[in-house]
């Protein structure tokens, strides 16, 4: 999808009133895709593909957060 393919408001208020939304949506969604495939047993490793990002990010980023709401984590092994 090239930039020419999508209607952005014409004010540049409200187009970045948009991203912002969009990249909350898209951490909301992260975060409760990270909680359910940890609950559900996946690895560091396994999470961090499927994002595309590396495992040491995947955990820096969620790991407080899921320590926090009581789920149990994998060891490395």
């Amino acid at each position: 999808m090239s930039a020419e393919d999508v209607s952005t408001p014409h004010d540049p208020a409200d187009a970045l009133a948009a991203v912002a939304a969009l990249r909350r949506l898209a951490d909301h969604l992260e975060d409760a895709a990270v909680e359910q495939a940890m609950r559900a047993g996946w690895s560091w490793p396994d999470v961090a593909e499927a994002l595309g990002v590396t495992r040491q990010a995947v955990h820096k980023k969620h790991v407080k957060r899921l320590i926090a709401a009581g789920v149990k984590l994998r060891r490395r092994q």
